[in-house]
């Protein structure tokens, strides 16, 4: 049986650490900075860890 490939969409965007979790980038910092408040906007550029539900889809994704 062929290996299966990673998905090259989800590797440029999920990380996964040492312990297993996988890390995400949170969403919002993109555009209309200049609107959102400082403290907004260092809280907003913190990495995340995915949530339960979308766990297992990513995973697969990723080829672990």
């Amino acid at each position: 049986m062929p290996k299966q490939k990673t998905h090259s969409g989800s590797k440029k965007r999920f990380k996964v650490t040492g312990t297993g979790k996988i890390m995400k980038q949170q969403a919002g910092m993109r555009h209309n900075l200049e609107v959102k408040a400082s403290r907004r906007k260092r809280r907003l550029n913190a990495d995340q860890v995915v949530s339960g539900n979308d766990f297992k889809v990513i995973k697969k994704l990723l080829g672990r």
